[in-house]
C-alpha cells in the first residue's frame, strides 16, 4: 500500500517538525525515496463482535496515524524522532489490521498511539520494515471483515473534512491507510501541532468533481495511489479540506 501525495499550495506553508520534509517533497511534486528498505505504519483497527460504525473507525485511524507523528516523541529529541523522521523522508506507507479482544490488548503494550472516536478505536504504531513485523502484528489479518457503509450526517462545521471518493468503493482496510495519508498531508499543509478531529465523509460524483476543482486550485490536498492494491496508479482516494 505505497502511496503518492500530491497538494498543491504547499510550498507556501513552512511546515516544522518531523512532517516538514513530506510537505516540501510533495511541494515540488517530487516522487519518494527509496533507501532500499520497504518501511510501513501499522495501523490496527479495532473490529470486536459487533463492531463499530465504519465512519467512526476510519476517524480514528485518520487521527491516530497523525497522533503518532505529532506526539512529542517523534519530535527531534525525542525517542520516536529516528525512526518516524526516516519514514516519512522515504514513504509514508501504511498497511491496516484488524484485531479484537485478547489480540487488541497484546498490540496496547507495542509503541504507538490508540484513538477513539464514536466507539471507533485505531492504533497506528511506530513504522518499521515490513519483513521485521512484531509477532503479535504478523499474526493479525489485512483483510476478511468489512463494514457496513453508514450514515454519519453532514460534517460538523469548523473541522477539517477526508473525502473518500465513494466510486471506488474502497475496503475498510484500504480506506483507514488512505485518510491516515491525507491526515497527515493535511497536517503538513496546515503546519499542525495538535490533531484535529477529523471528519470522514464519503463524497459522490458530483461533490468530487468539486473536491478536484478545490485541488487544483491549491484549496485542498489529494492523496494519489501508488497502484498497488484495488486502484490504479495515480488513482485519487482521498481529499482533505479545511472545515
Amino acid at each position: 500500500m505505497t502511496e503518492e501525495l500530491s497538494g498543491t499550495g504547499l510550498a507556501d506553508r513552512p511546515a516544522v517538525g518531523v512532517l516538514a520534509p513530506l510537505a516540501a517533497r510533495y511541494a515540488r511534486g517530487a516522487a519518494p525515496v527509496s533507501d532500499g528498505i520497504v518501511r510501513a505504519m501499522p495501523i490496527i483497527l479495532r473490529l470486536e463482535r459487533p463492531p463499530a460504525a465504519r465512519t467512526p473507525v476510519l476517524e480514528a485511524a485518520a487521527a491516530a496515524a497523525l497522533a503518532v507523528c505529532l506526539d512529542p516523541r517523534s519530535q527531534p529529541g525525542g525517542e520516536w524522532h529516528d525512526t518516524v523522521a526516516v519514514w516519512v523522508g522515504t514513504q509514508i506507507r501504511k498497511i491496516a489490521r484488524r484485531a479484537r479482544g485478547a489480540h487488541w490488548a497484546a498490540v496496547q503494550e507495542l509503541p504507538g498511539v490508540t484513538w477513539e472516536v464514536d466507539g471507533g478505536q485505531a492504533r497506528a504504531l511506530l513504522p518499521g520494515p515490513v519483513d521485521d513485523v512484531p509477532r503479535v502484528v504478523s499474526r493479525l489479518q489485512i483483510g476478511g471483515t468489512e463494514l457496513e457503509p453508514d450514515e454519519p450526517g453532514p460534517p460538523p462545521p469548523g473541522v477539517p473534512v477526508i473525502w473518500v471518493n465513494a466510486a471506488l468503493d474502497l475496503s475498510v482496510g484500504k480506506a483507514a491507510a488512505q485518510v491516515g495519508h491525507a491526515s497527515m498531508l493535511y497536517a503538513a499543509a496546515h503546519d499542525l501541532v495538535e490533531v484535529p478531529h477529523f471528519a470522514v465523509r464519503d463524497a459522490d460524483a458530483d461533490r468530487w468533481a468539486q473536491l478536484c476543482a478545490a485541488v487544483g486550485r491549491g484549496e485542498a490536498v489529494a492523496v494519489r495511489d501508488a497502484g498497488f492494491t484495488e486502484v490504479a496508479p495515480g488513482t485519487i482516494t482521498c481529499i482533505a479540506t479545511p472545515g
